[in-house]
């Protein structure tokens, strides 16, 4: 049963139906042209039998002609030989046979005045070894008839020969074709199925499933890879999600308890109206530290989807870094940190501005949060420095501080939604940033890298060069 119905399956797979097609069409065409390959050759052999016979037509009327009848009747006796392959038949004017190896004058040919195709008896045993010959009558002076063939039963032989074998041929090619797709199929069939029992596997939930390569890079491996690379993808988003719904359980419920306690010690307190008024100042702050954050990540699941992707312009990165710099250098001050900028003009990029804005603005405003205040060993230092320089790997925006860094352990896990390390609780903030950041360079095909600034960290935003292209 589970052979029959293996068997039902690799016939009905496109890959044997495209061999069946194949198969068939080849034929067709194979069958044309062995068919017009016979017909030109038997019309090859047919012209030269003609021509053959009006040769020696003309040959036995011209003994006609200067010896009359004795001297034709030689003449076909001569030629008429009983295993030869002419054919003759000589009647006088009575009608009385005078010469040739033919018993009668065969009935196709008596009928016909241009000759044609007739059968006859070779030994004497009529029917038993009939062969195959052509003639033409030949027109003499009197009433004399005579007959002129050839035997063609070598040819006859040789077309049924080369029609067996053409149709012995076609069957082992269909054959073939057929056990070529079948065996094609069921190799598809094996390769497809591995695929399938892998996303049965991810769809009871194993995400870490990945489908098995063959190694021989054929497209179904391709297929694979980009399948391995969308499940890749997949997974990461749902690790993302966990995360994210982590997070949000953990760090959005302390602001939230807080937003109730406050109203509640509103509420409770006896001198009232101005309680209530501060209470109502304060769950509005919190309450915009919430709306803020829901925005950063309705942002940043809209750029990881690609939403935002079409909304690309040209415009001076070296422009866009310069004032969001300048925006950030009063703020710098009143922390007493310097800002220094190192950005001209250029490059003209075509690329999403607001949100690369947004991205500078990010790493700025965690530059300046997280410096330490200048000291005497880094009075010459800048605190914060702004960078963008063209490089081979592609356009990078550094931004290094001297704040405590981040650990190399640490790097990759700080840009995901709500990671804050321990020494950055004290500080105000969602954890969202980098992640924002790390979403912007995703959708312009970048990258983002946290490096040492020694001491300090620096944080490198590299778009691809084709964006200035």
């Amino acid at each position: 049963m589970a052979q029959a119905n293996l068997l039902s399956r690799a016939v009905s797979t496109t890959a044997f139906r495209l061999a069946a097609v194949t198969v068939a069409a080849y034929l067709i065409c194979a069958g044309f042209i062995v068919g017009l390959l016979f017909w030109q050759t038997n019309r090859i052999f047919s012209n030269q039998v003609l021509t053959t016979l009006r040769s020696e037509a003309k040959l036995l009327k011209a003994d006609a002609q200067t010896g009359g009848l004795p001297a034709l009747t030689r003449a076909v006796e001569a030629r008429s030989q009983p295993d030869g392959l002419g054919l003759y038949y000589l009647a006088g004017p009575s009608g009385v046979k005078l010469a040739g190896n033919l018993s009668r004058v065969p009935p196709e040919i008596a009928e016909s005045n241009s000759g044609g195709v007739f059968r006859y008896a070779k030994g004497a045993n009529d029917g038993e070894n009939a062969h195959l010959g052509v003639a033409i009558p030949v027109e003499l002076k009197g009433r004399a008839h005579l007959i002129v063939g050839r035997d063609i039963e070598e040819q006859r032989r040789f077309a049924d020969e080369m029609g067996r074998v053409f149709l012995i041929g076609f069957g082992l090619l269909s054959l073939a074709g057929l056990s070529g797709g079948f065996v094609i199929s069921r190799i598809v069939l094996k390769r497809i199925e591995t695929i399938n029992v892998a996303s049965r596997s991810i769809m009871h939930g194993d995400l870490s499933r990945r489908i098995a390569l063959s190694g021989s890079g054929d497209e179904l491996d391709d297929l694979a890879e980009n399948l391995n690379a969308m499940l890749d993808r997949i997974e990461a988003l749902m690790n993302g999600l966990r995360e994210v719904s982590d997070n949000i359980a953990h760090d959005l419920k302390t602001p939230l308890s807080r937003l109730r306690n406050a109203a509640e010690a509103a509420l409770r307190d006896p001198t009232r109206e101005g309680a209530c008024r501060k209470g109502l100042e304060h769950t509005i702050e919190e309450a915009d530290e919430l709306i803020k954050t829901f925005n950063g990540l309705l942002l940043i699941a809209r750029l990881e989807a690609g939403a935002l992707e079409d909304n690309a312009e040209r415009f001076d990165l070296g422009r866009v870094v310069c004032d969001v710099a300048e925006l950030y250098e009063p703020v710098a001050e009143e922390r007493q940190l310097e800002l220094e900028i190192d950005a001209g003009d250029g490059p003209v990029i075509t690329a999403n501005r607001q949100l690369v804005g947004q991205a500078v603005a990010n790493l700025i405003d965690n530059a300046i949060k997280y410096s330490a205040r200048a000291t005497k060993t880094h009075t010459t230092d800048a605190e914060i420095t702004v960078s963008l320089a063209m490089r081979e790997e592609g356009i990078e925006i550094g931004v290094g501080d001297r704040g405590p860094g981040i650990a190399v352990a640490d790097r990759e896990r700080v840009l995901r939604r709500f990671v804050r390390l321990e020494k950055s609780r004290t500080e105000p903030g969602t954890g969202l940033g980098l992640s924002l950041v790390q979403a912007v360079a995703r959708l312009h095909g970048g990258s983002v890298r946290l490096e040492d600034n020694e001491p300090g960290l620096r944080v490198v935003l590299t778009l691809p060069r084709r964006l200035a292209e």
